[in-house]
C-alpha cells in the first residue's frame, strides 16, 4: 500500500496509526512518499499512490475523492528567551516585527499567510521557508526568526527548549483530508487505514464519496461530516 504525504503528516501523525496498522496486517507492504503538495498531486495524477494525505490545495487533485479526516490550526515557536515567549496571545503586529520561518509556500497560488499580514497592512519578512517542521524549529533555535508551524509538531519533550504559542485566533484552521481516487475499489485492510487515520470515516462514507463524479458530489455524499480538531 502506498501512502504520499506532507513531512508533517509523516512525522507527526502518521506513526501511530501505521503502528496499529502493522501489528494488525504484518503481511502488507507500506510505502511512504514525502513530498510538498504538487509533488503528492503528481503522484497521484500517475495512480502511483494508493492515498494520498495533505492539507488544502484542493484544485491540485480533481480526481480524487478528498475525505476530510481532522481540522488543525498553526503555532507560533520561539526560543524560550526571545520577548514574544512570554505573551499568550500575541498579534499579528507583534509577529511582524521579528523575521519569519515557516513552510515553504504553495506554487500554484498565494499563500494564505501572506494574505493574512497583507490584509492587516503588515509586512511580512520571511528569513527561510521549508517544507520539514523539524528544520524549522533548527533555524528557530539558531535565531533566524519566529516559527510558524502546524500545531502537532510541537513535542513538549523534545522541544522543551522552545516556547509554543497557541495561533488558534491568529490563523485560520486548515483540514487534512485523505484522497483516494474515485471508482477505485478498495482492499478490506485499506478500509481500515482509513478507519484508523479517521475514525469517523465509516466505510459507507467512504464508499459514498468513491462513487461520485466530481468534487461536489464527494461533497453531497459525505454530507455535513463533523471533522474532529487534531
Amino acid at each position: 500500500m502506498s501512502i504520499a504525504t506532507t513531512h508533517t503528516q509523516a512525522r507527526y501523525v502518521l506513526p501511530p496509526v501505521i503502528k496499529q496498522f502493522r501489528a494488525k496486517y504484518p503481511k502488507v507492504d507500506l510505502h511512504l512518499h514525502q513530498g510538498t503538495s504538487e509533488q503528492i498531486a503528481d503522484l497521484a495524477a500517475a495512480d502511483r499512490v494508493d492515498f494520498s494525505i495533505a492539507t488544502g490545495s484542493d484544485e491540485l487533485f480533481p480526481t480524487l475523492a478528498l475525505l476530510p479526516c481532522f481540522r488543525w490550526h498553526r503555532d507560533i515557536v520561539v526560543p524560550r528567551a526571545h520577548p514574544l515567549a512570554a505573551v499568550a496571545r500575541p498579534t499579528l503586529r507583534q509577529i511582524s516585527a521579528y523575521p519569519i520561518v515557516s513552510y515553504v509556500f504553495s506554487f500554484t497560488g498565494r499563500s494564505s499567510l501572506s494574505e493574512l499580514f497583507e490584509r492587516e497592512n503588515l509586512k511580512l519578512e520571511v528569513a527561510l521557508t521549508a517544507r520539514d517542521s523539524d528544520v524549522i524549529k533548527t533555524y528557530v533555535r539558531l535565531g533566524l526568526g519566529v516559527g510558524i508551524v502546524a500545531s502537532m509538531a510541537y513535542e513538549e519533550e523534545e522541544d522543551r527548549d522552545l516556547v509554543a504559542i497557541d495561533g488558534a485566533h491568529l490563523f485560520p484552521d486548515s483540514v487534512t483530508w485523505i484522497g483516494v481516487r474515485r471508482g477505485r475499489l478498495l482492499r478490506g485492510y485499506m478500509y481500515e487505514f482509513i478507519r484508523l487515520f479517521a475514525p469517523h470515516l465509516t466505510r459507507k462514507l467512504v464508499d459514498h464519496a468513491l462513487r461520485a463524479r466530481d468534487a461536489a458530489g464527494t461533497q453531497a455524499a459525505l454530507g455535513p461530516v463533523a471533522i474532529p480538531a487534531y
